[in-house]
């Protein structure tokens, strides 16, 4: 069945708004544990503003489920993953100023680069997740840097789904074919919601993993953050609806 590992960065752009540490980011993780989750996803950026590299290695110390660190490799975001060691970090090529991911990579033109950091990583234990669009020859590019993993930016997805369901999801089943026809591991990422997580995973039912965070936190404000885990956990678990 696939995990639902959630992205906590949004509580911590509250905390952050305010100074001081409510919401507690600590707290709300070993909570989002307790109520279901399959693992807990950050994504650190050079300027704080949201998930804080010293939140990394708090969060570190008390989770029990997978922990997931996604960035842009530059050398500080390297050495942070190197020392604390999740279960799992995705590569994503994120410009210092984005405001949030909008792109995959192209793991042809950096396929020396990606295949050098995924060494690195390898070489402690860390499984590598690469960031790619829905491309057959990104998810090659991507077994061919040695990746253990894809993320399928999904954000295309999400846009076209209200309008046509079956064209939005169509390029994701064929590059989630080619990585599993390739033995690569499939995760997905990126505006993912209850409107349209349902219909993805019934196309593509082996996906390993997904992360959410913005649609969850913002579900969690309506109908409380226990109740909307267990409403992902429902959607992803009733796919012959």
């Amino acid at each position: 069945m696939t995990k639902l590992s959630v992205n906590i960065n949004k509580i911590a752009v509250i905390r952050n708004s305010r100074g001081g540490n409510l919401p507690d980011v600590i707290l709300a993780a070993r909570n989002i544990e307790r109520f279901g989750a399959d693992g807990i996803t950050v994504h650190p950026r050079p300027d704080g503003r949201h998930i804080r590299y010293d939140d990394v290695r708090n969060l570190k110390r008390v989770l029990t489920t997978e922990f997931n660190i996604e960035g842009n490799p530059i050398p500080s975001f390297i050495d942070l993953v190197t020392e604390v060691v999740p279960t799992q970090v995705t590569l994503v090529p994120d410009a210092a100023d984005a405001i949030t991911s909008n792109a995959g990579w192209d793991t042809l033109a950096n396929r020396a680069f990606l295949g050098e950091v995924t060494r690195r990583f390898h070489d402690h234990g860390i499984r590598v997740s690469i960031f790619v669009d829905p491309v057959p020859e990104m998810v090659a590019g991507a077994k061919a840097c040695g990746a253990d993993r894809v993320e399928l930016y999904t954000e295309g997805y999400a846009r076209m789904h209200a309008e046509d369901p079956a064209r939005a999801v169509a390029p994701y089943v064929a590059a989630a074919e080619e990585a599993r026809r390739l033995g690569l591991g499939l995760n997905a990422g990126h505006d993912l919601s209850l409107e349209n997580l349902h219909d993805y995973l019934r196309s593509i039912p082996w996906t390993d993993e997904v992360s959410i965070g913005h649609a969850l936190i913002c579900d969690a404000l309506y109908y409380g953050l226990e109740n909307t885990v267990e409403l992902y956990r429902r959607a992803m678990k009733n796919l012959q609806a």
